[in-house]
């Protein structure tokens, strides 16, 4: 069987030579499109594929019809909105995603933004410290849990909102629960993001959200920007000249935000959360492991679309 690695951003090449090692080692042939800049190239490399493991390339129903062969989708990360889940599953076509191999890598990010924006981007001028103020976690999975572990070293009192996570579960982490997204944006000075891009969040945290936050509030998104409503975003600022807002990723608007607010927002020039050698190397292994555990043995704990 072949297994076909397809990355416009590759991995760390001892991050392919793990995955090459579990992927031959079980028999399997392993190929590589690196760097690819025409989806062509996807089309014509997944053709024959077994298996694919991608990053943030995109898997639509183009790709799945082109890919005769394939009965598994691997995302090496745990964010999947760049796979047509409804078209995988109408091809028979099971999709796995890697959840926690990159969350410390996301949640230090979180704290290297939230440092710079409480010291002023770094302009000279006198900034404030994290200890003693109040964080709100904005969904309790992976990376919220490790920012409530960082978070703590640095002193902070921490709070979360999953209404998907059990109380029990964020008081045993040393959080507080909290039950409504008012209350959280209204109690924390910081609140970091980590909802998924759902039809239900999309454009979800905007204007209402923010002006709720304390004086000097900081709203950090390493999620998804889909979930902002950037409009509502930009009044907000416009109108709360103590709000910040820094993020992993670029807004639609970056540019106008950056213009306008420019002590007061920060983008990385491209998502940089999973951005570590160590995160890349989790990352890619447990995919090639999953990959292989569905081929031999029919095992897709890690599924997140319909069979």
């Amino acid at each position: 069987m072949k297994v076909l690695v397809a990355t416009e951003k590759p991995f760390a090449a001892v991050a392919v030579d793990g995955i090459r090692k579990v992927v031959e080692d079980a028999g399997y042939e392993l190929c590589l499109l690196e760097k690819y800049t025409d989806k062509a190239d996807l089309l014509n490399a997944v053709a024959d594929a077994d298996a694919l493991i991608i990053r943030s390339d995109k898997v639509d129903g183009q790709v799945l019809d082109a890919a005769k062969n394939l009965k598994i989708v691997v995302r090496a990360g745990a964010g999947y909105d760049n796979v047509d889940l409804d078209a995988a599953t109408a091809h028979n076509v099971c999709v796995e995603n890697t959840p926690g191999q990159n969350s410390n890598a996301v949640a230090e990010l979180v704290f290297g933004m939230t440092v710079m924006a409480v010291r002023n981007m770094y302009n000279g001028t006198s900034g404030s410290e994290l200890k003693g103020k109040k964080l709100g976690i904005h969904a309790f999975g992976q990376v919220g849990r490790n920012v409530a572990r960082i978070a703590k070293g640095f002193g902070m009192e921490v709070s979360a909102l999953d209404p998907y996570c059990p109380d029990e579960v964020i008081v045993e982490a040393g959080v507080k629960p909290v039950h409504s997204v008012e209350e959280l944006y209204k109690d924390n000075k910081f609140v970091s993001l980590h909802i998924p891009a759902t039809a239900e969040t999309r454009k979800s945290v905007g204007y209402d959200l923010m002006m709720l936050l304390p004086k000097n509030g900081v709203l950090i998104n390493t999620a998804r920007k889909e979930v902002i409503d950037e409009e509502g975003l930009q009044k907000a600022l416009r109108e709360r000249p103590d709000l910040k807002y820094v993020a992993d990723i670029k807004p639609d608007i970056a540019d106008e935000l950056k213009a306008e607010f420019p002590d007061r927002v920060f983008f990385t020039p491209k998502k940089m959360g999973a951005q570590t050698a160590e995160a890349n190397i989790n990352a890619g292994i447990a995919a090639a492991n999953q990959v292989v555990a569905f081929l031999r043995d029919g095992v897709d704990r890690f599924r997140v679309n319909k069979k």
